[in-house]
């Protein structure tokens, strides 16, 4: 139960965060906008770990003197920094909506990738899997639609945030996840780093125009959620985690709703109440 409530409140976190990353792509680039949040994500659990561990319970694994550590921070973020600038590239080419629908869509690739590496996969999480699926499109689409140059970039932005979840799930029980959450956060920001020299000019007032969104990407989406995904994860099936993390796209539309005073359609509430089964279902 603790696992699902944490993956319940990174999905949280996230699905309020696209407010944020909507207001700073007025003022940087998607190279920068990365490469400042993950590295505020990583500095942020830097100064928290010493602190983290003092009030920990369990202290099995708290240390920075392990191998399997760093291959698991390096593979990490190479994964979650190419999710996160394919996902902004297909953004450029196609519609909010559908590309929330698409990138969610992890929630069935993960537990193909899980049945590949020789779990069960029981019923009931493929059931849910598809009635999340059902839910998220009527979240995220307002019809049929073609597919579009921008649609096939989102369908490997999915797949490769379903390797991010699968790599976790490997190396999760041999390493302490905060440790694997920090060093995930500076292998991706130093990647996203060489991107943003490379493709954009970046400017300190920009960046400082934009410091508030970033802030909360950066803390927040960062160093708070994708560490509740990796703590989550280590007692939860992949399969259901990702269905968990999937409650993004609620939690954006009902942010939306709240914040943002948008009204919700009779469609975007059947698809909630489809996602909340899904979540139901998965869990028997």
């Amino acid at each position: 139960m603790k696992s699902n409530i944490q993956l319940i409140l990174a999905a949280l976190i996230w699905g309020c965060a696209f407010v944020a990353q909507s207001v700073s792509m007025d003022y940087i680039g998607p190279w920068t906008f990365n490469c400042v949040r993950f590295l505020i994500g990583g500095i942020t659990l830097t100064m928290l770990i010493p602190l983290l561990d003092r009030i920990r319970e369990n202290k099995e694994g708290m240390t920075w003197n392990n191998p399997v550590l760093y291959r698991a921070g390096l593979f990490c973020g190479l994964a979650l920094a190419a999710a996160s600038m394919v996902q902004q590239i297909g953004i450029m080419y196609t519609t909010v909506g559908k590309a929330g629908f698409i990138t969610a869509l992890y929630v069935v690739i993960v537990p193909f990738l899980s049945r590949l590496k020789g779990n069960t996969i029981r019923g009931n999480v493929w059931a849910a899997a598809l009635i999340a699926v059902a839910g998220l499109y009527l979240l995220s689409m307002s019809g049929v639609q073609s597919l579009t140059r921008g649609d096939l970039f989102l369908l490997g932005c999915a797949f490769l945030f379903a390797v991010h979840i699968m790599i976790i799930d490997h190396f999760g029980p041999s390493v302490d996840g905060i440790r694997l959450s920090c060093l995930q956060f500076y292998a991706a920001g130093l990647i996203c780093c060489v991107g943003m020299f490379l493709k954009e000019q970046p400017v300190l007032s920009d960046i400082l125009a934009a410091a508030v969104p970033i802030l909360y990407a950066g803390v927040m989406s960062c160093g708070a959620a994708y560490t509740l995904q990796i703590t989550g994860q280590l007692h939860a099936d992949p399969s259901v985690a990702s269905i968990l993390l999937s409650l993004e796209s609620v939690f954006a539309l009902l942010a939306g709703f709240v914040l943002l005073h948008q009204v919700l359609t009779v469609r975007e509430v059947i698809g909630c109440v489809l996602m909340f089964a899904a979540i139901m279902l998965a869990q028997k």
